[in-house]
């Protein structure tokens, strides 16, 4: 076990015990000794763990070591907000929480381990009539894509609701100036960027142990990242092909196995957190497209992951579901000038008689009841409802304008 995992088991001890998202991040003790700060002082939770025991057992010694320090401590149901972790009566690495990230930090630079107090979470007999986007609030989320187009609205909506977001992709620079607009507006830490290339294993298997190390675990993973270059079937090159299923179709499953062993590490101290991996699908995905097949092969085949992955996940308490949106006629993926679809498929000629680009857009209007594209708003509210829904995995939900029905 590495550093990163004993950050995810003792978040899910914390919010197990206050049945609220927690934030815990790491800092190396030889650091804090040099700062005079005293590993057992008052507050401070010892943790002594054996470098070579699994993560099984990791978990009931940090439980059983809970019960121990909870009898010396005062309060009602204290919660550690300082775990001092050591091997082989050697100090290695601290851990500091508290309910968001910010406050966090605030405790490791002011070095307060003073105990939080709260108590066990009961369920609530009926549902609280708040808006929806406070399922997410406090919640640590990772969005793959996210420093541009329906991705960045994803980000910006997560944020704006009260979540911690990783901005994760391939354009390190974009997410990172992204972190820091969305930061100034929410007046704290609500974004971090992260790069990452979602069709490398080793690059996304970096990526989750960063997630750890920095705020201690995940809520919400969202698999967005996706590329797609349209061409029949007769004429598209093999490489073009492998490119847009890497991406789409294999991307997911690499997203998923590392998003799906952080999310099992951290259920081992939360068996009862529900936590969830949300593909961005595709109407195409539900139905198929002419002349893009290597997109809705993909798609279709993430659909598939989707279902087995629920089936698969599900005991250790992780929603695995898809949004399938329809056409987002307004973003860069369609209307770029150079790249847009709408370039793309009047040029393949995709759309027959269409002449000009208004007559490839005025095509696809045609075809959706509501008369208009999908927007962020529309997949993001699908969104907050899966992550609502205890109730439901393994579902495709589609967010079309009524262009795609019940069957």
């Amino acid at each position: 076990m590495n550093i990163g995992h004993y950050a995810t088991l003792i978040r899910g001890l914390c919010i197990d015990l206050s049945g609220k998202p927690q934030i815990v991040i790491y800092e190396d003790a030889g650091k804090s000794v040099k700062e005079n700060f005293v590993l057992d002082a008052g507050g401070v939770m010892k943790l002594e763990i054996d470098p070579g025991m699994n993560e099984e057992n990791a978990a009931g010694v940090i439980r059983k070591t809970y019960e121990t320090w909870k009898k010396s401590s005062s309060g009602n149901v204290p919660l550690p907000s300082c775990i001092a972790l050591y091997a082989n009566e050697k100090p290695e690495a601290i851990y500091w929480i508290d309910g968001d990230l910010d406050s966090a930090r605030k405790r490791r630079a002011e070095k307060n381990a003073s105990p939080g107090t709260g108590s066990l979470s009961v369920p609530e007999p009926v549902i609280k009539a708040e808006g929806r986007a406070a399922v997410v609030k406090n919640k640590i989320a990772l969005v793959t894509g996210g420093a541009q187009g329906i991705g960045e609205e994803i980000v910006r909506n997560l944020a704006a609701a009260g979540a911690i977001v990783f901005i994760a992709d391939l354009n390190a620079d974009g997410a990172e100036k992204l972190a820091l607009a969305i930061n100034e507006a929410e007046g704290r830490t609500a974004a971090l960027a992260i790069g990452v290339n979602v069709s490398d294993e080793a690059s996304v298997e970096k990526m989750f142990a960063t997630v750890a190390e920095t705020a201690g675990g995940l809520d919400l993973c969202v698999s967005n990242a996706g590329v797609l270059k349209a061409g029949s079937v007769l004429d598209q090159k093999l490489e073009d092909f492998k490119f847009v299923t890497d991406i789409n179709y294999t991307g997911f499953f690499v997203i998923s196995k590392f998003a799906g062993r952080l999310l099992r590490t951290q259920h081992l101290t939360a068996p009862g957190w529900k936590t969830d991996i949300v593909q961005v699908n595709s109407k195409s995905g539900l139905e198929g497209s002419n002349k893009n097949g290597a997109y809705a092969g993909g798609k279709f085949g993430g659909l598939g992951l989707v279902a087995s992955f629920a089936l698969e996940l599900v005991e250790y308490n992780i929603k695995v579901n898809a949004i399938c949106p329809g056409n987002f006629l307004d973003g860069p993926l369609w209307s770029d000038p150079e790249k847009g679809l709408f370039v793309q498929y009047l040029r393949t000629g995709k759309v027959p008689g269409a002449k000009t680009i208004a007559d490839v857009r005025s095509f696809y209007e045609a075809k959706v009841p509501m008369k208009r594209g999908c927007t962020g708003k529309d997949l993001v509210r699908a969104l907050y409802y899966i992550v609502e829904q205890e109730y439901e995995t393994g579902q495709a939900i589609p967010v079309t304008g009524g262009q795609v029905m019940l069957h």
